[in-house]
């Protein structure tokens, strides 16, 4: 992985995570902020898979378990996505805290996936 880029995507996941938590605590409805703020989330996890296909071959490998590393990141691939659809189908407030929470839980995954990538197990 790529540091500059892990703190891009955890400071993106973090503030959509943090602004959708306030919209949706105010009463908001999911609308183009919010639903706009975890399309970028994904926008970025997608990203972060072309990434993580491309590094091995340029010389930037995994030092940590590779399936633990996929586990999460095609985990949390899908949370932007979930929540999305969630709130398409229900349309209170609390379908856009329900985004900020996952947008924060993938704050946490990136980086437990850059830990994965770059830190030595424990022998």
């Amino acid at each position: 992985m790529i540091l500059g880029y892990t703190v891009v995507q955890i400071a993106v996941a973090g503030a959509a995570g943090i602004l959708c938590i306030i919209l949706g605590l105010a009463g908001r409805r999911p609308g183009d902020v919010s639903v706009g703020s975890l399309a970028l989330v994904q926008l970025l996890l997608v990203a972060q898979i072309v990434i993580a296909i491309v590094a091995p071959f340029v010389g930037n490998a995994a030092v940590g378990d590779l399936l633990e590393f996929w586990t999460y990141l095609v985990s949390a691939a899908i949370l932007p996505i979930g929540g999305i659809v969630w709130a398409f189908v229900d349309r209170g407030r609390w379908s856009v805290v329900v985004m900020g929470v996952l947008a924060l839980a993938v704050a946490v995954m990136v980086y437990r996936m850059h830990v994965i990538w770059t830190v030595l197990p424990a022998a």
